[in-house]
C-alpha cells in the first residue's frame, strides 16, 4: 500500500502546490463554502420550494436533504471516526491552506499531541460525499441537472485538495460513499413509500403512485385537494411524523454535546440530588423532571435535558389535535410547521427549564377548559383542568395567574358562567389548591423564603416609577424571539378577534387564556424589568388564536407563514449551533459577543478549575462567586459531581450577606462551618470585553476585531480577605473553545486558611 499512499501524497502536491495561480486562489474558497453564506441560501430557498415548488422538485429537494442530513453524519461522520486521518495541512509543511502559502502546518503541542483546533478527520471527504449525493438525486428527477450538477461536485472535490483540507484519495471516496448510499437511500425511499406511504397517506400515494416518477404537479393545498376529505388525514399523519422524528433529532442533538448546559440547568441538576417539597425560588417539578432524566440518561448533558425534547413533542401532539378538530387537519400541522421557527419556542425544546413544562401544563389546561365549559362539560373535564394548572404550579409560580384568565372568561362568556353554578369549576379549583401544599408546607418550615425571593424579582420591594427602557427591552426582546412575522401576526389576531367574539367563542376562550398572561407583562414592563420567558405559558393559546384566526383567512395566512419560516429558519439554526455564522454569515462571531456565549465553554472552564485546584490539594475546596457557576464546575469536574450527593460538597457558592440561593439553606454547602482552617480557590468569572466601535462591519469583512478596552487584572475583592487568612491572584485564564474563540474569562485566587 505504500505506493498509494506515495501516489495520493504526490497528486495532493501537484494539485495544492504545482496547479497554484491567484485565479484559483480566488475561486477554490468560494466552491469550499469558506466564507459563502450557502447554508443561508438553502435556509431560505427551503419555504418556497415547498409552497411554490412542483411536485417532482418538491419530492426531489425532501429526498436530496434527507439523504444528505442522515449520510453525512452517520455514514462519512462514522467513517472519519474509525480513520482518524489527519488533514494535510496537519503533517505536511509545505502545505498550501486556503491559497495562503506557509501556514500548512499545525505544530504539534509539547507533549507529542495536536492542539484541539486541528480538525484530524481527512477522509473520507464529507464535501464530496454530499455533493455527490446531490447531483445523483437531482439527476433522477432532472437528467438535463447532470449538465451541471457533476462538473459541479468534480469542482468542489477538486477544491478540497487545491485548499490543502484533503487529499485526492479522500474526495475519491467521498464520492463513492455518496454515490452509494445516495443510491440506497432512493431504493429505501421507494420501498417506504410503497407500503406504509400507500398506507399512512392514502391521498398522497393516489396522486404520487412512483415517488421517484412523479407525474402530476398538482399541488398539495390547492382547492381540490382541502374539499377532499381523505387528504386532511395525511396532513395528521404528517404532523406525527414530524413530531416522532424532530424528538429524536433533539435527542441526538443535546447528546451531541454542541451546547453545555445552562447556569440554571446545572443549579437546578443539583437539585435533583437533594429533593424536597420545593426549593428557594422554584418549585419541586423542574427537580422531578431532571431527576427522571438522569435515571434515564446519567449524570450528562443528555439525562439532564432529557425531558425537554419529551415535553415539546406531548405539546405538539396536544396543539396538532386540538386545532385538527376545531379547524383542519391541514391548518394543524402548517401551525406546528410554524413553532419550528420561533426562536423562544425552539430554545424551550431543548433547555430543561421551568417554562416548558409550565407550557404544557397551561396549554392542557386550556383544552380540557374548553371541553368543560362546553355544553357536554363533565366533573371530569374539571377535574383535569385543576390538575392541569396544580402540576404547572408546581413547575412554576405563573401557573396560579391562569385562575385570572378564568375569571375572565367567566366575566365574557355568559354560556361559561352557568357551569359556576355546578360543582365542576369548584372541584377545579379545590384540586389546584391541593397541589400548592408542597410548596406552602416547605415554605412555613423555612420562613417564606420564596416570597421575599419572588417579590423582589417581580419589582414589588422597589417604589414604582414609570419608565420606557423596560417596555422597550421586552418589546423588542419578544419581537425577535417570536419571530417578527408570527409576533406581528398573533397580535393582530389578538386584536380582530374582538369584532366577532359573541359568534366565536373559541376565539374569545383561547384570547382569554393567552392574551391576559402577554399583556400584564407587557404593561408591567413599565414598572420592572420583565423576562422575555416569563410569559411562555401564554404564547401556545396565542398562537392557537392565531391559527383559528387565520384559518378563515387562507391567502394572507399562506403570504405570513412564508414570510415567517424565511425569516425565522435561519436564526433557529444559528441558536442551536453559533459556529453556524461562518456558513450562514461567512465567518464566526467573536466569543464575548456570540448570541449563546452562556452555552458554551463550561467544560472548558471546568478543566481549568481542577487542574488549579489540584494544586491545593485534596483537602481543599473551590469557591464559586454565584449560584450558577457551582452548579456549572459540580457538573463538569468529575471529582465535584462525585460528590454532589456526599455531606462534604467539593464546590460552594460564596457566602456573602442574606440567603440569595438554596445553597445557603443546605447546611452542607456552609463552608465557613465545615471547611475552617482548609484552603480554596476562589473562581471570579469576569465580564465580557467590549469590542471596538464599528466591530460588526470589520468582522462582515474578515478583518480583525480588536477590544476597546482591556480590563487589568482586579483588586483582591474585599470580602475574601475577611473570610481567609491570607489571598494570592493566581490570574485571568482566558477560556478557549475547540474552535479556539474566547468564551470566558475568569480570575482565580488562591485563598489559604479559612478563618
Amino acid at each position: 500500500m505504500h505506493w498509494l499512499f506515495s501516489l495520493d501524497h504526490a497528486l495532493f502536491h501537484f494539485i495544492n502546490s504545482t496547479l497554484a495561480n491567484p485565479f484559483f486562489d480566488r475561486v477554490m474558497p468560494i466552491l469550499s463554502g469558506n466564507g459563502v453564506p450557502w447554508l443561508l441560501a438553502v435556509l431560505l430557498a427551503a419555504p418556497l420550494v415547498w409552497f411554490f415548488g412542483s411536485m417532482r422538485l418538491r419530492v426531489c429537494v425532501v429526498l436530496i436533504a434527507l439523504a444528505v442530513a442522515i449520510g453525512d453524519p452517520l455514514v462519512v461522520g462514522t467513517v472519519k471516526s474509525l480513520v482518524e486521518r489527519p488533514r494535510p495541512f496537519i503533517t505536511q509543511p509545505d502545505a498550501r491552506l486556503f491559497g495562503k502559502p506557509g501556514k500548512g502546518y499545525v505544530k504539534p503541542l509539547p507533549d507529542g499531541s495536536l492542539p484541539v483546533t486541528a480538525n484530524r478527520r481527512s477522509f473520507p471527504s464529507a464535501h464530496a460525499a454530499n455533493m455527490c449525493t446531490v447531483a445523483i438525486i437531482a439527476f433522477f428527477f432532472y437528467r438535463r441537472s447532470g449538465w451541471f450538477l457533476f462538473p459541479l461536485a468534480a469542482a468542489v472535490a477538486f477544491s478540497r485538495v487545491y485548499n490543502g483540507v484533503h487529499y485526492p484519495t479522500d474526495v475519491l471516496a467521498g464520492a463513492i460513499l455518496g454515490a452509494v448510499y445516495a443510491f440506497a437511500f432512493l431504493l429505501a425511499a421507494h420501498a417506504l413509500w410503497d407500503f406504509p406511504g400507500q398506507r399512512f397517506f392514502p391521498a398522497a400515494y393516489s396522486r404520487l403512485p412512483d415517488l421517484l416518477n412523479p407525474q402530476t404537479d398538482k399541488l398539495p393545498g390547492s382547492k381540490s385537494e382541502i374539499r377532499d376529505p381523505k387528504s386532511e388525514i395525511d396532513w395528521l399523519h404528517l404532523g406525527y411524523i414530524l413530531i416522532f422524528v424532530t424528538l429524536i433529532a433533539r435527542w441526538i442533538y443535546i447528546h451531541s454535546g454542541i451546547i453545555n448546559l445552562s447556569g440554571d440547568e446545572a443549579y437546578q441538576w443539583i437539585w435533583s440530588k437533594h429533593l424536597a417539597l420545593s426549593y428557594y425560588s422554584k418549585p419541586l417539578g423542574i427537580a422531578l423532571l431532571q431527576k427522571l432524566g438522569t435515571l434515564i440518561g446519567g449524570d450528562t448533558e443528555f439525562g439532564v435535558r432529557f425531558c425537554s425534547p419529551l415535553i415539546a413533542a406531548i405539546m405538539g401532539i396536544l396543539v396538532l389535535h386540538f386545532l385538527a378538530r376545531e379547524t383542519s387537519p391541514r391548518t394543524a400541522f402548517f401551525a406546528l410547521v410554524a413553532t419550528f421557527a420561533v426562536p423562544l419556542l425552539c430554545v424551550g425544546s431543548v433547555l430543561i427549564t421551568i417554562d416548558p413544562p409550565l407550557a404544557l401544563c397551561w396549554m392542557w389546561a386550556t383544552i380540557a377548559g374548553w371541553r368543560a365549559i362546553s355544553a357536554k362539560g363533565t366533573a371530569w373535564d374539571w377535574f383535569v383542568v385543576g390538575l392541569a394548572m396544580g402540576l404547572g404550579f408546581l413547575c412554576k409560580y405563573m401557573a396560579a395567574a391562569q385562575i385570572a384568565c378564568w375569571i375572565i372568561i367567566f366575566a365574557l362568556m355568559p354560556s361559561a358562567r352557568l357551569h359556576l353554578k355546578k360543582p365542576g369549576p369548584w372541584l377545579a379549583l379545590v384540586v389546584f389548591l391541593i397541589c400548592t401544599l408542597p410548596v406552602i408546607i416547605w415554605n412555613a418550615q423555612n420562613h417564606w423564603v420564596t416570597l421575599g425571593h419572588v417579590a423582589y424579582n417581580a419589582g414589588l420591594t422597589k417604589n414604582g416609577h414609570f419608565t420606557l427602557s423596560y417596555f422597550g427591552d421586552f418589546s423588542a426582546q419578544e419581537f425577535g424571539l417570536l419571530d417578527p412575522v408570527f409576533f406581528i401576526a398573533v397580535l393582530w389576531a389578538g386584536f380582530a378577534f374582538w369584532k366577532r367574539r359573541t359568534e366565536k367563542l373559541l376565539w374569545l376562550f383561547l384570547a382569554c387564556m393567552g392574551l391576559p398572561l402577554f399583556y400584564g407583562c407587557w404593561l408591567w414592563s413599565f414598572h420592572s424589568r420583565v423576562q422575555p420567558n416569563h410569559p411562555a405559558a401564554a404564547i401556545a393559546p396565542m398562537f392557537c388564536l392565531a391559527a383559528v384566526y387565520f384559518h378563515e383567512h387562507q391567502r394572507i395566512a399562506k403570504k405570513i407563514l412564508i414570510a415567517g419560516l424565511i425569516i425565522g429558519f435561519p436564526v433557529v439554526a444559528l441558536i442551536h449551533s453559533t459556529s453556524l455564522t461562518k456558513p450562514l454569515l461567512g465567518g464566526k462571531l467573536p466569543g464575548d459577543v456570540d448570541i449563546a456565549h452562556r452555552l458554551y465553554g463550561w467544560r472548558e472552564t471546568a478543566q481549568v478549575v481542577e487542574a488549579e485546584h489540584k494544586f491545593f490539594g485534596t483537602n481543599s475546596f473551590i469557591l464559586a462567586d454565584d449560584y450558577q457557576a457551582a452548579g456549572l464546575y459540580t457538573f463538569y469536574s468529575p471529582s465535584a459531581c462525585a460528590a454532589v450527593t456526599n455531606d462534604t460538597p467539593l464546590v460552594y457558592c460564596l457566602r456573602d450577606g442574606a440567603p440569595t440561593s438554596q445553597f445557603y439553606l443546605w447546611d452542607n454547602y456552609d463552608y465557613q462551618k465545615h471547611r475552617k482552617g482548609q484552603n480554596a480557590i476562589y473562581i471570579q468569572h469576569l465580564e465580557y470585553y467590549k469590542l471596538e466601535k464599528g466591530w460588526l462591519w470589520k468582522w462582515l469583512k474578515h478583518e480583525k476585531v480588536d477590544f476597546r478596552d482591556v480590563p487589568s487584572k482586579e483588586k483582591t475583592p474585599k470580602f475574601l480577605t475577611e473570610q481567609f487568612q491570607s489571598v494570592t491572584n493566581l490570574g485571568i485564564h482566558e477560556i478557549k473553545i475547540s474552535d479556539g474563540r474566547v468564551f470566558h474569562r475568569i480570575q482565580i485566587y488562591g485563598c489559604y486558611g479559612l478563618k
